[in-house]
């Protein structure tokens, strides 16, 4: 691919010179140098250099639009020719939560295996934005999470709605919130624990999915595992999908019963693909089970 629109998608994403160069390991000079380069082959100035940094311009906004799509195409034609040359055919990449995981993925995939006992099989556990950089980037084929309500429609994906899913509040055993129905209110004089925190660069992707943030959260983790050590171990509440209830009480966490009125409202679950995948008969089969499989975990898509 172009090496100057590499580096402009670079610089549009790292919002600086400085930044983008190191990343890039190249010069600032030579960055800046090939960037008005750029600008004067088009005829428009890509990028507004303020104080605060770079700011794309609507022209540059176009071009990285575009570029991005170049982009992934141009990866994932190269990562497509590897993995034929590596006879991984059958190969199977896809994304989810722990909640999915637990709820069928698991199953799904030792299934998957029993059938091609020797391909190679990549499951990606994360939250929503960053199961989303990682199928624009071609790293998995699909995953399943809740709707973006604000995702950018130029990025090519497809969501294919599979059913709810309602969050639950859980806690050690022994926890006061246990035996009886508590309020939202008595929850909240709790320390709280969230798996998965959104991190700042996935920003870009839906600013909707950090309108709650980690803000007031006592501990964070990538880790859901860190998260239940944490919970088990102090008075915090873990905030999680309710289908992981069964899967919690197992080692010895708890959800809380809250009253009806105070119960998270569902959020709209579904599978999401790139339309560019649409055409490849193969994966459009795998994409078919994986979302009866999800269904069959989050019950069937209702308004």
């Amino acid at each position: 691919m172009d090496r100057a629109l590499l580096q402009f998608l670079s610089v549009a994403d790292a919002g600086s010179i400085s930044l983008a160069a190191e990343r890039l390991r190249v010069t600032q000079p030579t960055l800046t140098f090939n960037l008005r380069k750029l600008e004067k082959s088009l005829g428009v100035e890509l990028f507004q250099r303020t104080a605060r940094g770079m700011r794309l311009t609507p022209y540059g906004q176009t071009l990285y639009e575009h570029g991005i799509v170049m982009k992934r195409l141009h990866e994932n034609a190269l990562t497509s020719i590897e993995r034929q040359r590596i006879q991984m055919d059958y190969g199977l990449s896809l994304g989810s939560g722990y909640t999915a995981w637990t709820g069928f993925l698991r199953a799904f995939i030792f299934e998957y295996r029993e059938r091609h006992p020797d391909v190679a099989i990549h499951v990606s556990i994360g939250n929503v934005l960053r199961l989303m950089d990682q199928l624009l980037a071609g790293d998995i084929l699909a995953f399943v999470g809740h709707k973006v309500p604000d995702l950018d429609p130029s990025l090519g994906t497809v969501f294919t709605p599979v059913g709810y899913l309602r969050d639950g509040y859980f806690v050690r055993d022994g926890h006061p919130l246990l035996g009886g129905t508590r309020t939202l209110s008595e929850l909240r004089a709790y320390p709280s624990t969230l798996a998965f925190p959104k991190e700042s660069h996935q920003r870009r992707l839906s600013s909707a999915v950090f309108m709650d943030g980690t803000v007031g959260k006592a501990f964070t983790s990538n880790s859901l595992e860190a998260c239940l050590d944490y919970v088990k171990h102090t008075e915090a509440v873990l905030q999680h999908g309710e289908l992981m209830a069964q899967e919690f009480e197992r080692l010895g966490v708890f959800q809380v019963q809250l009253a009806p009125d105070d119960r998270a409202d569902p959020v709209r679950m579904g599978v999401y693909s790139l339309k560019e995948r649409s055409t490849d008969p193969r994966a459009q089969a795998l994409i078919s089970e994986f979302i009866i499989r999800a269904t069959s975990a989050y019950g069937p898509h209702t308004e």
